[in-house]
């Protein structure tokens, strides 16, 4: 049934009629119309953040933990292009966030202004799809119809552009129902390829399951069905930094992480598998290492919705375009019909060999001294909380990574990070999110000290909404990853690697009213958690930790997966072309 009313109550309206109930935003002058209608309405809770960039990773915080869509409000100008960031780092991580943003009226549009820019045009390469709405009859489709992209197929950020005239202006609202849309991905996969693919599985004798966000993406019922497809085959399934969650890191097939910084075992199994099937990831440059390089021996096999995916990095043997979900109960029923075959002795020779890269141990680390080592400190965490309803978010650097290797994930929509744009200042907003979707469950963000400075004004946020968001800083006054890469690439020249200037962090948490605590001796470090997890409000936890560590595994940019550099502490041995023959 169709109603007459402003724009800007079509906005609150649309948002309601969605199930949206929380918007984070920050108010200016291009969308007072629409906070005055969320004034005047008590479906929706609308969190004032401190900055548009943090508004953004808000609401993919809250996308993330929740698999529903994140939705922000900004105004026009710098508020829309303080948005870019997270804008291109939701394109990039593919999740789903709704950007509402204010603009000029209609007949100020290209007269410069106060407060005016393109924001169509700076947000086009950016965003999923984007809008500017010029009359107030078409901005209740428009806004049904930007959910609807933003969902379907593989998800994205999506952006509308509301000019002020449009908000105060009288129109005709269509519900949900009535919406229009062109936009329909396909989400069968080839029942053909998916044949093909069962067969390789029945005779492949070094198989593995490549995965990655798109599991996630797709729902719980894709997780549940790639866990049954792993404990049906018995095959090992590694994952990106973005799928982390689609396999229990508990469960024995389980190779940990790929990539870069990704294990040893998975690595090499990467390297030297015959069958390599991705599902819902896209191969990005940090997985790949040297592309003529990688995954050299296998056939390979690439599901994904997203059709511009296939073959543009790796080119496969098997493209299969379509919804995870779909594909795997269709890969399932195929392969069960075909008598649910593996050549079970080749792979019980692949799992020996992979047992015997196991043994190298790549993460283990030694504590001495009184200095906390950041590989300590995050496996101490881990011991601490792994019983608890925890998510966990991050910044970026270091810490990130450590924290994709020494923490473990039973399920998807637990770990919120930036991957593809790996974006400094994201995990704080981001926790901020997750913790409003999830209020009674613990939210720690795991941070350096130089990128949780970049969003630092988000505190006030956490404060004034009684967030009570973990900030779990491993402080060692550096930029970590880029002195890192200084001290192997450039000589150990370290140029503005680290800031002479830090602040106090205690007191900066006692200055916003919220808890803080700084630790610096490994045996205070448990008794100084637990007082962290203890407490019912923010907390800033300062970890004072070893200056000059490195992360490792790790693969040399240029280099392929079987030529890793390992810590001191890993079991020696032959790391270039291990593995070569199969015993």
């Amino acid at each position: 049934m169709t109603k007459s009313m402003t724009g800007a109550r079509m906005v609150v309206q649309a948002l309601v009629d969605q199930g949206v109930d929380v918007v984070f935003g920050y108010p200016g002058g291009a969308v007072l119309p629409i906070y005055d209608e969320i004034f005047q309405q008590n479906h929706i809770q609308h969190v004032l953040v401190r900055h548009e960039q943090g508004a953004i990773h808000a609401a993919e915080g809250y996308a993330r933990s929740t698999g529903k869509v994140g939705v922000a409000l900004v105004t026009s100008g710098p508020g829309a292009t303080n948005a870019v960031t997270g804008l291109t780092d939701a394109l990039m991580d593919s999740i789903p966030i709704v950007v509402l943003t204010g603009q000029v009226p209609t007949f100020m549009i290209g007269t410069d202004a106060f407060q005016e820019a393109d924001t169509v045009g700076i947000t086009r390469p950016c965003t999923k799809h984007n809008w500017l709405v010029k009359e107030t009859d078409q901005l209740a489709n428009t806004l049904h119809e930007a959910f609807h992209v933003a969902t379907s197929g593989r998800p994205g950020p999506v952006l509308i552009d509301i000019p002020k005239d449009v908000q105060f202006a009288t129109g005709t609202y269509a519900p949900m129902k009535a919406m229009e849309t062109h936009y329909r991905p396909k989400v069968k996969g080839d029942i053909d390829a998916i044949t093909e693919l069962a067969r390789a599985i029945e005779t492949a004798k070094r198989p593995i399951f490549y995965t990655g966000g798109g599991v996630i993406n797709s729902g719980d019922a894709a997780t549940q069905l790639l866990r049954e497809l792993v404990e049906a085959t018995g095959f090992p399934i590694t994952s990106t930094l973005m799928g982390l969650g689609c396999y229990p890191a508990s469960g024995d097939k389980w190779l940990g992480m790929l990539g870069m910084h990704g294990l040893y075992e998975a690595n090499m199994a990467m390297h030297d598998c015959d069958l390599m099937i991705n599902i819902g990831a896209r191969f990005d440059d940090r997985i790949t290492g040297r592309v003529d390089d990688f995954s050299p021996k296998s056939k390979k096999a690439h599901i994904d919705i997203d059709p511009s995916s296939i073959n543009k990095v790796i080119h496969v043997d098997m493209p299969i375009v379509g919804d995870v979900a779909h594909v795997l109960e269709d890969l399932l029923k195929v392969w069960k019909a075909g008598g649910r075959k593996t050549n079970k002795e080749e792979v019980v020779k692949w799992w020996r060999q992979i047992d015997e890269w196991r043994s190298i141990d790549c993460l283990k680390f030694k504590q001495e001294g009184n200095i906390i080592k950041p590989q300590y400190a995050l496996s101490r965490l881990e011991a601490l909380t792994k019983d608890h309803d925890r998510y966990i978010c991050t910044e970026v650097g270091q810490h990130q990574m450590w924290a994709a290797q020494y923490l473990g994930f039973e399920a998807p929509n637990r770990w919120m990070t930036s991957g593809g744009l790996g974006t400094m200042g994201y995990g704080f907003p981001a926790s901020i999110g997750v913790q409003m979707a999830h209020p009674e469950s613990l939210v720690i963000n795991v941070a350096g000290e130089a990128s949780w400075l970049m969003n630092m004004q988000e505190l006030g946020t956490a404060m004034q909404y009684r967030l009570p968001v973990k900030q779990f800083i491993l402080n060692n006054e550096r930029l970590g990853m880029v002195r890192q890469w200084q001290e192997l690439l450039h000589g150990e020249r370290y140029s503005s690697s680290w800031s002479e200037s830090l602040p106090d962090f205690v007191k900066l948490a006692e200055a916003f009213g919220a808890k803080g605590i700084q630790v610096d001796d490994p045996a205070d470090l448990d008794d100084a958690i637990m007082e962290m997890l203890n407490h019912d409000g923010p907390v800033i936890f300062d970890c004072l930790v070893t200056k000059h560590e490195n992360c490792f595994p790790m693969i040399p940019s240029g280099k392929p997966h079987n030529e890793m550099l390992l810590g001191e502490a890993s079991t020696k041995g032959a790391i270039s072309g291990a593995g070569e023959a199969l015993v």
